[in-house]
């Protein structure tokens, strides 16, 4: 072989790039670009400008299609659906793993222990080590129900049929009385009927529950109270059956029905459903009626006294998932047993990823549902950091999210570990100092929404802020804290706050100004507010909670601006307003206003077809010959935020309802979003931002916003900062839980919380202006904002 076959690169060597070409995902623009494997990209640009649509719905959802596509078509028959992104030529990708923002389950049972695996593992320590025994792993879960039966069964032996007896039992870990939940619930039976009323004189107050109806049928028929006689004065038998009999079958008018007591049916109807997902008035009958207390059992750690019995060195299950994880590492550690020596390794690697993470001050007993969403994505990664796969590809949406300006830098050095594994990083990110650690940088723009879509410029950090973009222009924005700061009009009194870390935290939170809570990740802020502020009168809170909504929502669906559109309608053509809803009369009945009709092609990806009968307007012709102000509903909803503004705000279209919503998204920052455009098409940001518009309008004289800055550009900051001093100076106390240096110097006063997380937290170590904690320089965040500031 010669010299310079020897020289020339093995052809495996030559694929270092991810190429796209012609992608057309949402509101991409025919994008063409190429990456480089291996390093670490982060793709930057105002929210709406296209980032998640190039990297989750193109790179990395062409990634997981091409991987389901690997399995039987009997297995991706149980996988989700995956279509082909609208994209020309996608070459070079590996194997994409996703780490985004989606909050983890809510459901009561589901904890951060369940969640990555560190209960598994714990359970089956307890069952080899615990004493006394008590069974097998599922002993120690709070998931499985202790059962046992006995009964005869057929068996066919030696050609005749032979009856035995058999028996089983199941030990499981559950407590009897809560069912794994930790909570009970009790009724305040006030509100649900007046004892003074008969059933016939409408004693019910459950929304739905009318006797005029069915119900009234069921109840009446059932026989087992008089319909006339006031609760009151019921027998405790009548009592029982109206309030806790187990479903019955009746025959009531020769129809066979089902009566239940009032309680199991409201659990059933009301208390199964995500409360965020209820109606109004049903979310307001049930935490007017319905408290939840701390089982008396299992003290709220869901397992059986059994369960809880058994110990390995004085420490039961329960009191180690009670423990902070950093203590519990600890304590794992300690632990030296041959016999279950790789499953302590295993848990010690899973409990000091927690902490390597920044999340050592949760306990594995916190339910998964109350996490932030920057908490339940760092959740997500740890099972990633040991992992020993390379050459994949890490896709991140905004890590830095809920973290402190200290505990950036500790996840700045968790990408570049993976990184340097061999791994290909993307990170979408708004946050400079993640910026500053790109090798390379995807900049979209040049605006969001329609007026983005295209790749304004790629190169190194440096590059980006000679390009003149406008993340360019602003990477290197600071804000100087105010020079004169507002007076309190008053101040909101929390004394002796004990949420989950805090220590007996007394404070005064000033009012009539902008206040910012801050404090590292776990140091107690969100328990502060949340568990002391939040839910007092006249407090409206907008919290991280994601905004639910399907392909048929959007943002005149979503933010109530659709009604008082469809009245005005109505009231212009002497018709009802339910025709000019695609969800109701006025739909078109070819693809019942949904514009295109889905085709399901079972384990392959369906189709969607725009409707050839209203060619994706949605509505039935005759509805769209109905106008107002010379529009129909169709180009109402197919218009801007700001072009609705101008149109419903003056001349014949003139609606005062239609243009105050319209005012509250546009002060957002929301004015280049289409009324029409569906919420499943909208970014992180834009969702965070759209909640906060629909809070806007409500009335309250102390608003709680909690990190409003996630998913905002560099240069929407300064929007957001204008919007806070208008709420202010509209009257307004606006408290804000916030790490964005901007608007911690911003602020007219800061209460910061540590000063650490968890135990090490919970106590307030700093009140004052900004410019009082920029001098003092007593705490993390005083060091940071100072740095932030130059001081």
């Amino acid at each position: 072989m010669d010299a310079t076959s020897t020289d020339a690169p093995h052809p495996a060597d030559r694929h270092d790039l991810i190429r796209v070409h012609g992608a057309r995902v949402n509101n991409l623009r025919d994008v063409s670009i190429t990456l480089p494997k291996r390093r670490l990209t982060v793709f930057t640009g105002v929210s709406g400008s296209g980032k998640s649509s190039l990297v989750f719905g193109t790179i990395a959802a062409e990634s997981q299609r091409m991987i389901n596509e690997t399995y039987s078509t009997f297995v991706q028959g149980f996988m989700p659906t995956l279509a082909r992104p609208d994209v020309d030529v996608l070459d070079g990708l590996t194997t994409a793993i996703i780490v985004d923002q989606q909050r983890l389950g809510t459901d009561p049972r589901s904890t951060v222990g369940t969640a990555t695996d560190a209960n598994a593992m714990l359970r089956i320590l307890f069952s080899r080590l615990g004493r006394p025994h008590i069974g097998s792993p599922q002993a120690f879960s709070f998931n499985v129900a202790s059962i046992s039966g006995a009964g005869a069964v057929t068996v066919e032996r030696a050609g005749r049929t032979v009856k035995e007896r058999r028996s089983f039992s199941i030990t499981g870990g559950m407590c009897p009385r809560c069912e794994g939940r930790g909570a009970v619930t009790d009724f305040d039976l006030s509100a649900l009927y007046d004892d003074s009323k008969s059933l016939s004189q409408g004693a019910l107050t459950i929304p739905g529950f009318s006797m005029d109806g069915w119900f009234g049928r069921i109840f009446s028929g059932s026989g087992f109270f008089d319909m006339d006689k006031p609760i009151g004065r019921y027998t405790k038998r009548e009592l029982n059956d109206l309030l806790h009999r187990e479903p019955t079958k009746i025959k009531v008018e020769g129809v066979n029905l089902t009566y239940e007591g009032l309680l199991p049916k409201i659990r059933k109807s009301m208390l199964a459903k995500d409360p965020e997902a209820m109606q109004p008035h049903i979310r307001a009958f049930v935490e007017r009626a319905v408290t939840f207390t701390t089982c008396p059992e299992c003290g709220g750690t869901r397992l059986s006294e059994a369960a809880r019995s058994s110990k390995i060195a004085g420490i039961s299950i329960a009191d180690a998932c009670a423990m902070q994880i950093s203590d519990l590492a600890t304590w794992v550690g300690e632990l030296a047993e041959p016999a279950v020596a790789p499953l302590l390794a295993s848990l010690r690697r899973t409990l000091d990823s927690f902490v390597e993470i920044g999340l050592g001050y949760l306990s594995l007993d916190r339910a998964s549902g109350t996490l932030s969403g920057g908490e339940a994505q760092r959740t997500r990664m740890i099972r990633h950091l040991g992992s020993a796969l390379t050459d994949v590809t890490y896709v991140f949406d905004e890590p830095t999210v809920g973290l402190h300006p200290h505990d950036i830098a500790r996840m700045n050095d968790l990408l570049r570990q993976l990184r340097d594994k061999g791994n290909t990083v993307l990170v979408v990110e708004h946050k400079p100092e993640v910026i500053a650690i790109a090798e390379h940088v995807v900049d979209l723009g040049p605006g969001a929404g329609a007026a983005g879509g295209e790749v304004v410029f790629a190169g190194t950090v440096e590059g980006l802020r000679a390009s003149g973009t406008v993340t360019g222009r602003h990477l290197d924005d600071r804000v100087a804290p105010k020079p004169s700061v507002r007076t309190p009009s008053g101040v909101l009194a929390v004394r002796g706050a004990r949420t989950h870390n805090l220590r007996d935290v007394d404070v005064d939170i000033p009012l009539g100004v902008l206040v910012v809570v801050t404090g590292v990740a776990g140091s107690g802020k969100s328990s502060l507010i949340h568990g002391s502020v939040a839910r007092r009168d006249g407090v409206v809170a907008v919290d991280q909670a994601g905004i639910k909504g399907s392909r048929r929502s959007n943002p005149a669906t979503y933010t109530g601006l659709l009604d008082p559109i469809r009245k005005a309608f109505a009231k212009a053509n002497g018709v009802k307003p339910a025709l000019f809803s695609a969800n109701s009369e006025g739909a078109c009945l070819a693809c019942n206003g949904a514009g295109v009709i889905y085709t399901d092609l079972a384990m392959m990806a369906g189709v969607a077809t725009v409707c050839e009968e209203c060619e994706g307007r949605r509505f039935q012709a005759e509805v769209l010959g109905h106008t107002f102000g010379g529009r129909n509903i169709s180009e109402v909803l197919a218009m801007s935020v700001d072009e609705a503004a101008g149109f419903f705000g003056s001349g014949a279209a003139a609606t005062p309802a239609a243009h105050r919503i319209l005012t509250h998204l546009a002060d957002v920052g929301l004015g280049y979003l289409s009324l029409g455009q569906p919420l499943t098409t909208l970014s992180g940001g834009e969702r965070q931002r759209l909640k906060l518009a629909t809070h806007l309008g409500e009335k309250g004289g102390v608003y709680v916003l909690d990190e409003p800055t996630s998913g905002l550009h560099l240069a929407d900051v300064a929007q957001l900062l204008g919007l806070l001093d208008r709420l202010v100076d509209a009257g307004k106390s606006v408290i804000v839980i916030e790490h964005h240096q901007a608007v911690m110097a911003h602020a007219d006063w800061i209460i910061d919380l540590g000063p650490g997380a968890g135990h090490d937290g919970g106590r307030v170590v700093f009140e004052g202006t900004p410019a009082e904690l920029v001098a003092a320089r007593s705490t993390l965040t005083g060091e940071h904002l100072a740095a932030y500031v130059g001081s």
